[in-house]
């Protein structure tokens, strides 16, 4: 077998499912994570159809993954004195099985590690310079190392895509908006209620839950590891909305665990080069685009197999993984989140709002989803498994 040193950038949901799936072929994998230990926040991440839940039962985590569920919440859509205009359906938002992102986090790096992965967190690639039988890897803190192949599951602001690529500006398309959660720790009443005006929109989930912003906005220029800059963002942005954001923006002021992202698509030709190549929404990613996760646990599914089937041979294993996973990864091609989130008209907010009050028209968006979900054939590679 070629190619048996592994690295994976980004310790998030993409790494680790790789991880999981080319430890059992036999390859020996290192995950690198710029954080300094496992992010366990993040909003609920969600699977739907036949295809997701497959990928989960071959690996042998589906019922982990209901054990966790959270069940998917109705949420109220409402006006400034908190009388509801219509409800977003729990299976809207929450998909076929949904799961708390830090969750989904933990269960994978657990398994991973008790069989061997090597987890370096607090560290990040510098450079990526490629011989004729590996990759020389720098790091930010650690010895250099050489290893086979490397992998950038890293997000939308893939560190690995610009260093082998080429700048983010090339390859990410900010489409106008920028999302927040805040682990504000306060009860603000009733469960799952959102809140808009033109451009904006403000959300709680009940009591201990994040609040979560979407807000239009140009293209910004800030730390994103600097909480106290992005909170001063956030403040700003929802400066003068009524309902109940005032007290959300002051329970804003006093927390240490914000996130704050822009609202972008990744766009890219190839998702390889050399040895080097892209999983999950480094390569396709559309944010909060609903099939994020679902697509990186597939894709790590197919890249896996691919590459045990090609007993290592990097060229036919990336060439063949993208010409499984294209046209899949297409569904994250088209949307926007930003602006069904919070319309920049009144007229739009009534819009969208109209379309949860449209039975039939929720049912045919529902069929479309479930079809997007499944619309890939999964090939068997069970017979490749080493361990």
């Amino acid at each position: 077998m070629k190619n048996i040193t592994i690295l994976i950038s980004g310790a998030s949901i993409g790494g680790p499912a790789l991880a999981f799936w080319l430890d059992r072929y036999g390859y020996k994998v290192t995950v690198v994570e710029k954080a300094p230990a496992l992010r366990l926040g993040g909003q609920a991440v969600d699977f739907k159809g036949e295809v997701h839940l497959t990928v989960l039962e071959r690996m042998g985590i589906l019922e982990d993954v209901r054990r966790l569920k959270t069940g998917g919440t109705d949420q109220e859509i409402v006006d400034a004195e908190g009388r509801t205009l219509a409800v977003m359906p729990g299976e809207f938002t929450g998909g076929e099985l949904e799961i708390p992102r830090g969750e989904l986090s933990r269960l994978l790096y657990e398994r991973t590690l008790a069989t061997g992965c090597e987890y370096v967190f607090g560290d990040s690639i510098t450079s990526l310079t490629e011989t004729s039988d590996g990759v020389h890897v720098t790091f930010e803190r650690g010895a250099p190392r050489t290893f086979d192949l490397v992998v950038g599951a890293d997000g939308i602001h893939s560190n690995v895509r610009r260093l082998a690529f080429g700048p983010e500006s090339d390859y990410v398309r900010f489409l106008g908006y920028y999302y927040a959660l805040a682990d504000v720790r306060q009860d603000f009443g009733k469960a799952a209620q959102m809140y808009n005006e033109p451009g904006r929109l403000v959300s709680t989930g009940g009591p201990a839950a994040a609040a979560f912003f979407a807000f239009a906005s140009p293209q910004l220029d800030y730390d994103r590891y600097d909480v106290e800059e992005m909170k001063r963002i956030v403040i700003d942005a929802y400066a003068g909305m009524g309902w109940r954001t005032p007290a959300i923006i002051e329970a804003v002021r006093h927390t240490d665990d914000l996130y704050l992202d822009s609202i972008s698509q990744v766009r890219i030709d190839r998702y390889a080069k050399g040895r080097v190549v892209l999983l999950g929404d480094s390569a396709y990613g559309n944010t909060l685009g609903g099939f994020g996760t679902g697509l990186a646990m597939v894709a790590a599914y197919v890249l896996a197999g691919e590459l045990a089937a090609a007993d290592g041979d990097h060229r036919v294993a990336f060439r063949r993984y993208e010409e499984e996973f294209r046209d899949y990864a297409k569904i994250a091609k088209n949307g926007n989140a930003g602006s069904f989130l919070a319309p920049r008209t009144r007229g739009r907010i009534r819009m969208r709002n109209w379309i949860f009050k449209a039975g039939l028209l929720f049912k045919i968006m529902m069929k479309m989803t479930d079809k997007f979900a499944t619309d890939i054939t999964l090939k068997d590679y069970s017979s490749l498994v080493r361990r």
